[in-house]
């Protein structure tokens, strides 16, 4: 599967604005733009998960990974993914071409040697 593939195949699951739209038939779209970006971006929080999951295999494993661990952490991961294709859907980008976009800059990066640092324009 791809990011597009998966970007409209999690759309059908995106439930989130229904019931404001319920409570408010008629609401302004760019409102409801507004909503859907706070929500969608709201929800990657879930990355927290993933560190509280990290964080358990130094305080309660020794720094011992189980499969089980593995299973958890990539559910939680899929969370993310699910909330980083909504928010790119409410801002009608493409996930592929944000991955892209991703790749591109990370390997301008690395072939000028600036991997390290700060700031996004390096």
């Amino acid at each position: 599967m791809n990011f597009t593939e998966y970007q409209e195949k999690s759309a059908s699951t995106a439930i989130y604005l229904n019931k404001i739209k319920e409570q408010y038939p008629n609401l302004d779209g760019n409102l409801m733009t507004i909503l859907g970006i706070s929500y969608a971006s709201l929800g990657l929080g879930e990355s927290g998960e993933v560190q509280g999951k990290v964080k358990k295999i130094i305080r309660d494993s020794g720094g011992i990974i189980t499969e089980d661990t593995k299973k958890e952490i990539g559910k939680e991961i899929g969370d993310i993914l699910w909330y980083a294709a909504a928010l790119c859907r409410e801002l009608n980008l493409s996930l592929d071409e944000v991955a892209q976009q991703n790749i591109e800059k990370l390997f301008s990066r690395k072939e000028r040697g600036v991997l390290t640092g700060n700031g996004d324009n390096r």
